[in-house]
């Protein structure tokens, strides 16, 4: 082992727990570069570089010598230590923030969805800035996410109806509350809104999209219905976003 690795050996604070599968691997290879995969990555064909987390080294004797990470891996979820997705939104949303996922799923997956939408005085829906200075209107797709926002006013709604009551220059903000939050643009959702109902049609069905929701595998399908009501004295909770690593830009 030269200088210029020394450094990255088994003793370095940094390394990882060494797997016990890649333990048995190095026992298997010595003399070899094993390369750790992220649990998220479905282990078909070659993972790309970004799902390898880093690269393990064998030594002559089969014991683990050396740790080399991955400067373009990308954590998945799981990775992260984010709680399961309480819905296919949720799931759609974290992989795309993580680059496990098409961000487009976010949008199909949601325009099927019921959601819970925080109420303004007057009755419409609240407008609230992101981090990132933006005007949003924040729904919630499952009870766990809109509870943690607090007690406030809100309405169930289908996302084809919630859609065209999107104040103009605002656009969706999804579960503020949970582990990552995303804004959705207004374009692309009523596009995803669009499509669900051609398919809804050509499958020769009367449901809109909207209607789709009630579908157990929809997102918000386990939101308690009740009316909007005043919210009770006592100490309150706003909506905090989690950023996820490299998707704040």
């Amino acid at each position: 082992m030269n200088d210029n690795t020394a450094g990255a050996g088994a003793a370095d604070d940094t390394a990882p727990p060494v797997p016990e599968e890649i333990a048995e691997a190095a026992r298997l290879a010595p003399d070899h570069w094993l390369g750790m995969v992220d649990p998220a990555w479905p282990g078909e064909g070659e993972p790309p570089d970004w799902a390898v987390v880093g690269r393990w080294r064998s030594g002559q004797d089969g014991e683990i010598e050396e740790w080399s990470p991955n400067e373009e891996y990308r954590p998945s979820p799981q990775a992260l230590g984010w709680p399961a997705p309480t819905d296919p939104v949720d799931e759609a949303v974290q992989l795309a923030a993580t680059g496990y996922g098409p961000g487009e799923a976010v949008s199909r997956t949601l325009a099927v969805a019921e959601v819970a939408v925080l109420l303004a005085p007057g009755g419409g829906p609240l407008s609230a800035t992101s981090p990132d200075g933006a005007a949003v209107v924040p729904v919630f797709t499952s009870p766990t996410y809109l509870h943690a926002a607090g007690r406030f006013g809100y309405e169930l709604a289908p996302v084809h109806e919630v859609v065209d009551r999107i104040p103009e220059g605002h656009v969706l903000y999804l579960n503020p509350s949970g582990p990552v939050g995303m804004a959705v643009e207004t374009d692309a959702l009523r596009q995803a809104v669009e499509a669900a109902a051609r398919s809804a049609a050509e499958a020769g069905t009367e449901e809109v999209a909207g209607e789709a929701s009630a579908s157990p595998a929809a997102g918000g399908a386990d939101l308690p219905t009740r009316p909007a009501t005043a919210m009770p004295a006592g100490a309150r909770t706003g909506p905090e976003a989690a950023v996820a690593p490299g998707t704040g830009d």
